[in-house]
């Protein structure tokens, strides 16, 4: 069967990582997760104490980072220039700020040319905020997920509980976080959320995870027929 690039976008706690990398490993492909690429970014930046609203100063040291990421069985490994920043890409003040930070063109710029050279030979799932509109717009496969904003946060509610017990946060403030990160993705002048043409609408917010699997490998089994 040949191997394809999917690209997977979609507003924020759609569940585009889950999915997938579940994708990837059912498919027997390697899984991108641009977002992380771009929140270890954020978060490198602020523990160095460079305010995200100093474009200047932000595009100087973005030049210097280096973000890998490899998967260990059910997890991504995230480093920025070989330091583990994995357990804290996702705490609030990276996602307060990570949308301002990839909003820069310098920022993009060079992640983008990373994320196409990875892809370049296809068996590829890459899912991020404009995979399908600009970093891969010849993929065979794109696909725009998405659920309502209240089953967004109680996906990220669970998450956050999961991994940090000691540090609760509440469902508003999760609600009201998500719809600043939709407000600034879609409203970013360079390179802003948006659905491809192209791209497959699905909306999983009645779904379970192994049900948006199941439809996207559906997909992909079409594509590939």
């Amino acid at each position: 069967m040949k191997k394809i690039a999917i690209a997977i976008d979609g507003p924020a706690g759609a569940g585009k990582s889950t999915v997938s990398k579940a994708l990837a490993q059912r498919l027997g492909y390697v899984y991108l997760d641009t977002g992380a690429m771009y929140r270890a970014l954020t978060c490198e930046l602020l523990r160095r104490g460079i305010a995200p609203d100093e474009e200047a100063k932000v595009c100087a040291a973005v030049q210097n980072l280096t973000v890998e990421l490899k998967n260990d069985r059910d997890k991504t490994i995230v480093t920025v220039n070989d330091r583990d920043v994995t357990d804290h890409i996702r705490r609030p003040e990276v996602s307060a700020r990570v949308s301002q930070v990839a909003a820069y063109g310098c920022v993009r710029q060079h992640l983008v040319k990373e994320q196409q050279r990875l892809a370049e030979n296809g068996g590829i799932v890459m899912d991020g905020r404009d995979i399908g509109t600009v970093v891969l717009p010849r993929a065979e496969l794109k696909v725009f997920l998405t659920a309502s904003v209240e089953e967004r946060a109680r996906r990220r509610l669970v998450q956050w509980n999961e991994k940090h017990p000691d540090e609760p946060q509440t469902m508003t403030q999760i609600v009201q976080n998500i719809q600043e990160r939709d407000r600034k993705d879609t409203e970013r002048a360079i390179s802003p959320l948006r659905q491809a043409e192209d791209a497959i609408l699905l909306d999983t917010t009645s779904l379970t995870r192994e049900e948006t699997i199941d439809a996207l490998t559906a997909m992909v089994k079409k594509v590939t027929a």
